[in-house]
């Protein structure tokens, strides 16, 4: 896998610390302040419960640095890198009320993440024999977007659009209410300057060929049959990239990856995976 650039730690603190707020509540821990000594150190290891991806090692280590920034936490795997069942991904060490305040939290953030590009990199393999490009949508947890994308590409995906300011997508109700396809893509060519890429969601081959004939950057094939895919993959050859969309899951991606397309959408590795099942272990 390609290196992962990993998000600026001031870009992931206020995540950490909105979670951080959302858990402490008004009074803190009571479970750890009624129980453990104020002065006690311990040890935890955090540990694969599961083969995976794992997505996260920053905010875990965020997670107990905000509650208290002596705590020692010694990754042993970077982002990006597949794991097997039992593997130690970071030891932790300092106040052991602090670990316990943190554990949640940090584990939120390494569990969801891990489930992602867990998902994603199941999914590359898959394809792996073609071709295409796995990238995932606009349909993400509000508030997480930016930490969701980063674990696809952790996964080895690509990201689509990160918001509605990166490039134009004309989908079926732009369409609708522009009053038609020409229309509509007329109206974006002439709006979006040479920097702003025009992408247009087709329902039917007639509509690829009036988007085709104007002119695209991306064709996105929504709900189509394979046989269509691969007629549209055809018209496409030559003049623009192609994109499967809809009703995608593992069960079906790779008859949709040997149509040709170039990528394939998917909604559900953002907003509806399993979580990796990571733990926090007692170990000193």
């Amino acid at each position: 896998m390609t290196s992962l650039a990993a998000l600026p730690t001031p870009l992931l603190r206020p995540f950490v610390q909105q979670a951080l707020e959302e858990d402490l509540g008004r009074r803190g821990d009571l479970t750890s302040a009624a129980l453990i000594e104020a002065d006690r150190s311990s040890q935890l290891a955090i540990v694969a419960r599961e083969p995976g991806v794992i997505a996260g090692m920053d905010l875990a280590r965020l997670a107990f640095q905000e509650i208290d920034p002596s705590i020692s936490f010694s990754a042993k795997i970077d982002d990006g890198e597949k794991i097997a069942a039992g593997t130690l991904l970071a030891e932790v060490a300092g106040n052991a009320r602090a670990l316990l305040t943190a554990e949640r939290t940090a584990l939120n953030f390494l569990t969801h993440l891990s489930g992602i590009a867990t998902e994603v990199a199941t999914i590359k393999e898959i394809v792996a024999d073609y071709p295409v490009e796995i990238t995932c949508t606009r349909k993400t947890i509000p508030g997480l977007r930016i930490l969701q994308k980063y674990a696809v590409r952790a996964g080895g995906g690509r990201n689509h659009r990160m918001g509605l300011d990166d490039a134009i997508l004309i989908k079926d109700n732009h369409i609708a209410i522009a009053g038609d396809i020409t229309t509509a893509i007329q109206r974006a060519k002439a709006f979006a300057g040479h920097l702003i890429p025009v992408e247009v969601e087709v329902d039917t081959l007639e509509q690829l060929e009036l988007a085709l004939k104007e002119g695209v950057n991306l064709v996105l094939l929504d709900n189509m049959k394979p046989n269509e895919l691969r007629e549209a993959v055809k018209l496409a050859k030559g003049i623009c990239q192609t994109e499967a969309s809809g009703g995608i899951s593992p069960h079906n991606v790779l008859e949709v990856a040997q149509t040709g397309v170039d990528f394939i959408a998917m909604g559900w590795i953002t907003h509806s995976v399993k979580s990796l099942d990571i733990g926090l272990d007692y170990t000193l």
